[in-house]
């Protein structure tokens, strides 16, 4: 009776073991969940022990102990399982692999080839991302330290998920409880905000919400997201889980669900995607082409980059990728995001997989649906633009972020923020994709761009369009006559006699102009303009060309 009572506590023990490590680990009910094919065979090995447990008469085993453990047709039953199930599991393991499916894996992502000035508009400055993610985190933890209410009970969380919102480019990250006491203080309510930060003005604010969110990463027990999803969906195998927010500003866990497309563990995409109400728990399941418009990202970063890097490096076999490397292209390490007709791109170039010092283009890959575009623009890697770029502060030992890539003027352009050691952005970089000695420089994003675009025309990469407006003449007398100052110059803003039209003429051009009054008469050729007229001679004489000096002439009449 006694061994009995023995033999049910430890199967008790054994049991109440595998119900905790469950209720941890959070396997997924599915044969394409490698933690649940772990959790299977520890469960199946316990039970041998426990079996074999049955035919222990004695402190010590001795040989015919281990004689009837040998015999036992139980036992042997329960072993031949636990094989079977290590055999299947490894075979699974090699059968997925690329090893031997190279074909499948080189085609799970779909790649299109891209026309770099259609796809890609000039953004205004209004519309760059200025900040990357640890700039981001920097100003979310200084803005949460300025939050006297709430800084000694929450933190912000690291999660810091980029998105378009509102037709904005934004990082937003909840806040989590600042450890076990403060979730038991504060649980009830839930966590009352989140962090939001304008990318491209660097504003940074706390949004409070009219009800907490009660299922995050930082909850306990049922309410934490990851154990509410398993029990809700026990067979699902989800991707790393986002924080974003609809365009009304209700806080969601977007929640992707991978799909497994070669064998039992390889070929991972995204089939589903479950949206949970960080407020309320609930949640919705869609087919991944079928979620709603406003979400932003399905696939991460990580995924899109390692199926492009399946695509480009597999294209002549598993053997050729590592030993003969033929026509094999791989990413370059790191990535941003752009952000283009409300979904966000990863951005990335592409580069031998030798580690050649140029990228022979880059790819977009669409987050949300997995649409990929590469765009064959031969150029300097990312990590030669930031040297290029730290290069022209080298006395001010800034550190270059990873580039963004622009479009400015049709030209493929990076995009770089310049930090001090304090990870403040204090300066800008536009480094040229295809001629990366062409580095500018500047304090604001505005300055930096003009100083590129004269370096543009100074190295023949863009060139003046040629002016096809129709010269004009008229001569009439001055019937009024004004005068302004722009970018420093003087300029004579002049209406003649039987015109509505405006003349700008810039005393730098044409000095004999600050001269002239009301009833002098002029001869003017110009090209109209929008609001002013362009002048192109004054009384017989020219606009000098660049570079000429001015000489006064006293011809007015």
């Amino acid at each position: 009776m006694k061994k009995i009572k023995t033999r049910l506590l430890a199967a008790a023990v054994i049991l109440c073991a595998l119900g905790i490590y469950y209720y941890a680990a959070l396997p997924a009910i599915s044969i394409h969940s490698m933690d649940f094919w772990i959790f299977v065979i520890v469960a199946v090995g316990l039970s041998a022990v426990w079996f074999a447990g049955a035919f222990i008469k004695k402190e010590r085993l001795t040989y015919y102990d281990l004689k009837e453990l040998k015999s036992s047709k139980g036992l042997k039953c329960i072993l031949a399982v636990l094989a079977v199930l290590v055999i299947v599991f490894l075979a699974g393991l090699l059968l997925s692999s690329p090893v031997v499916n190279a074909k499948k894996y080189q085609q799970l992502m779909k790649v299109e080839t891209g026309e770099f000035t259609e796809d890609i508009e000039e953004l205004s400055f209004d519309q760059i991302p200025l900040l990357d993610r640890d700039s981001a985190t920097l100003l979310g933890n200084r803005k949460m330290g300025s939050m006297v209410d709430m800084v000694s009970q929450f933190e912000v969380d690291e999660l810091y998920s980029q998105i378009n919102y509102q037709d904005r480019p934004v990082r937003v990250s909840p806040l989590k409880y600042a450890d076990i006491i403060k979730w038991f203080n504060n649980n009830s309510e839930g966590i009352p905000a989140y962090i939001k930060i304008d990318m491209t003005t660097q504003n940074t604010e706390l949004v409070k919400l009219d009800e907490g969110m009660k299922y995050t990463t930082s909850d306990h027990f049922n309410r934490n997201i990851y154990r509410h999803l398993r029990f809700r969906y026990p067979t699902y195998i989800f991707n790393d889980l986002s924080f974003e927010v609809d365009e009304e500003g209700t806080p969601y866990w977007v929640c992707p669900v991978k799909k497994f497309n070669i064998g039992l563990f390889g070929g991972e995409t995204i089939g589903r995607v479950v949206l949970c109400n960080a407020i309320t728990g609930e949640t919705v399941d869609y087919a991944a082409e079928d979620a709603p418009q406003w979400i932003d990202r399905a696939y991460s970063a990580d995924l899109l980059v390692e199926l492009y890097d399946y695509y480009g490096s597999l294209k002549h076999g598993f053997i050729n990728s590592i030993l003969g490397q033929k026509d094999c292209l791989k990413t370059t390490d790191g990535y941003n995001y752009l952000a283009i007709d409300d979904d966000v791109w990863v951005y990335t170039g592409v580069t031998s997989i030798t580690g050649d010092q140029s990228n022979v283009g880059f790819v977009l890959m669409n987050q949300r649906t997995m649409e990929t575009k590469f765009y064959e623009v031969e150029g300097a890697t990312e990590e030669s633009a930031m040297s290029s770029a730290e290069g022209q502060v080298q006395n001010l030992k800034y550190r270059a972020t990873f580039p963004l890539l622009l479009n400015i003027s049709g030209e493929p352009t990076y995009f770089i923020a310049l930090k001090d050691d304090a990870g403040l952005v204090k300066m800008y970089a536009m480094v040229n994709v295809q001629k990366y000695q062409i580095v500018a420089v500047g304090n604001t994003v505005s300055e930096c761009e003009a100083k590129y675009t004269d370096l543009m025309y100074e190295n023949g990469i863009r060139k003046v369009q040629e002016d096809d407006r129709e010269i004009l003449t008229i001569k009439a007398p001055v019937a009024r006559i004004a005068q302004s100052v722009i970018d420093g110059n003087s300029h004579y803003y002049i209406m003649l006699e039987g015109s509505e039209d405006i003349f700008d003429i810039p005393v730098t051009d044409f000095i004999d102009i600050i001269r002239c009054e009301v009833g002098d008469e002029l001869t003017v050729e110009y090209r109209k303009g929008d609001e002013t007229n362009t002048v192109l001679s004054l009384n017989g004489k020219e606009k000098p060309a660049a570079g000429e000096a001015q000489t006064a002439d006293n011809d007015f009449s």
